[in-house]
């Protein structure tokens, strides 16, 4: 209790001296403020460097065919009326007419056709869709035709969503070194927001009044959307409690305690509070010794203690994952196989890894509490995190502690980010942990193709699979899966090998569901999406607009 007070007073020194004022320019009540996916100055708002551009760039401002929803799993059109499968291998769009550009141009098939043309032109981000389509066509002034030469059915449902469309009378005559290092200053695109104002610390947008979805879906509330740079989650916590900031999309230490104090709402109301948005994954590298034992690395899935890392590090904020490491919404659940978790999974059992161990030669030959390999080598391993990630940090040595206890020497270490990066792409680590591309996503194929990714064979990866684990025959039902139908019985038997391999070789640990993180103040905005309200995914991130965050803003209402 003595330390909670500390807290709390530290905490009110912040808002006392944190003093950010919009009532001189804007009107508090038609002025949404967030924070939580901005770190620097804005100064990109260019939709072909997605990775660099301001969040809201695309989703307020650039717009996708499709929008999906992973909380009632719904792949909802938007730029698009319907798209369909007329053949095996074509698939038709038909977009919806009266949408017009921000500058009044009209939105129709020669907007979608550039969009891809450009990417087969020029090498942009996205220019992989062409490893498996084919041909695109204007079939009518609202109509596209797209032949592929493989039907990659789950990757194709996730290009629906994540791929904005550009307009081709902007873009068109651009160079790729334009397309790639322009800013673009300002965007004009097809959607509800559009460029207002821009600071040192925070982006304006202002709402595009003549936005094509205010007859379907309604004007959204908020007329501004002021988009903060906060330095820190204590900075963020004191301007919720003072009402300077109505959404924060960052982990929050003490937010279980004190959310009642200032009416501060989670998407759960008690545990685990958040959505599960990513899963925190221990990468272990398969070319060393012992972590080329599949029997070792089964040993480290049982020393693990989830339980403990969700309770003591995030106050329950958390859910310990599941040992197929899918996360639990139902485009995910609906491909687990619970025979294959029964008979293969994993829990925190130290003696089940003490047993493993044994059996497999691991024994303290030395007698200093920790064992060596079975040809009597010492074993001295480092579990990596990157410095300052707290959060990870206590988890890390959590994790290492536990690895102790069972006779694994395992240390955990710090490094400086850029320190990580270059050991997680290049290897030269033992152990690290990651979550950079597990997130929620209509089909789980996005999950193994990251953390079993088949793009290992270079000195530099960055496609995943950081402990360059090595199996043709599970790389082969990857690309199987992603060629199977959405739902069919023959992904989801595919989905159980695929399962089944994971969990019998352990060449990585799923850990814990890395929260959506979420706290909204209700002093000038209401109606967020809650569990007795799911109506959106409550995340102002970059490329979280069209998984949800679309439908928050819609639903938004003002609180006077």
């Amino acid at each position: 209790m003595k330390k909670f007070f500390k807290i709390f007073l530290v905490i009110s020194l912040i808002v006392f001296a944190f003093n950010l004022s919009f009532g001189e320019t804007y009107d508090r009540n038609e002025t949404f403020v967030a924070g939580g996916g901005l770190w620097n100055t804005p100064t990109n708002w260019n939709p072909f460097t997605p990775w660099n551009a301001t969040t809201g760039t695309v989703g307020l401002v650039y717009e996708t065919l499709f929008t999906y929803d992973p909380l009632s799993n719904n792949l909802k059109p938007w730029l698009a009326e319907k798209g369909e499968w007329i053949s095996d291998n074509e698939y038709l769009l038909t977009l919806k007419k009266g949408i017009n550009w921000a500058d009044g141009n009209t939105f129709d098939s020669n907007d979608v056709y550039f969009t891809f043309d450009i990417s087969r032109k020029y090498e942009l981000s996205y220019s992989n869709v062409w490893n498996y389509v084919s041909d695109v066509e204007i079939i009518g002034k609202y109509q596209v035709k797209i032949t592929f030469k493989e039907s990659r059915y789950h990757e194709w449902s996730y290009f629906l969503y994540q791929q904005p469309i550009m307009p081709h009378h902007i873009w068109e005559n651009m160079t790729q070194k334009e397309l790639l290092e322009i800013a673009n200053k300002y965007p004009m695109g097809t959607g509800m927001y559009k460029y207002d104002a821009v600071g040192a610390d925070r982006m304006i947008w202002i709402r595009n009044e003549n936005w094509w979805g205010n007859n379907l879906f309604g004007k959204p509330a908020p007329k501004r959307i002021v988009y903060m740079q906060i330095s820190g989650n204590n900075v963020s916590l004191g301007m919720l409690m003072k009402g300077e900031l109505d959404i924060s999309n960052f982990f929050i230490p003490g937010v279980p305690r004190i959310k009642s104090l200032y009416n501060l709402t989670t998407y759960y109301k008690e545990a685990p509070y958040m959505l599960p948005e990513n899963v925190a994954i221990l990468f272990m590298d398969v070319n060393k010794k012992p972590m080329d034992d599949s029997n070792f690395r089964r040993a480290v899935s049982f020393a693990i203690n989830s339980e403990m890392i969700a309770e003591k590090v995030y106050e329950e904020q958390v859910q310990p994952a599941g040992s197929t490491g899918l996360i639990p919404i139902d485009s995910w659940k609906s491909y687990i196989d619970k025979d294959i978790e029964k008979n293969y999974g994993f829990n925190y059992n130290p003696s089940k890894a003490k047993t493993i161990l044994a059996e497999n030669g691991y024994k303290d030959i030395n007698k200093d509490g920790y064992v060596e390999t079975p040809d009597g080598k010492t074993i001295s391993l480092e579990l990596v995190v990157p410095n300052g990630w707290t959060d990870w940090m206590e988890a890390a040595k959590i994790i290492a502690s536990g690895l102790r206890e069972v006779g694994i020497n395992v240390n955990a270490k710090f490094p400086d980010y850029s320190v990580f990066l270059s050991m997680r792409q290049k290897g030269g680590f033992d152990m690290l942990i990651d979550n950079a591309s597990s997130s929620v996503s209509k089909t789980p194929w996005t999950y193994w193709n990251w953390v079993a990714s088949n793009r290992i064979y270079t000195n530099e990866i960055t496609q995943g699979n950081w402990g360059r684990y090595e199996n043709k025959d599970l790389f082969d039902l990857i690309i199987k899966f992603n060629f199977a139908k959405e739902g069919s019985s023959n992904s989801k038997e595919i989905a159980s090998n695929i399962e089944k391999i994971l969990l019998e070789e352990m060449p990585s640990i799923p850990l814990w569901y890395n929260g959506m993180w979420f706290q909204g103040s209700t002093s000038y905005w209401t109606n967020y999406p809650t569990e007795d309200n799911p109506i959106g995914y409550p995340s102002t991130w970059g490329g979280k607009w069209q998984i949800g965050g679309l439908n928050m803003l819609l639903n938004m209402k003002p609180a006077n």
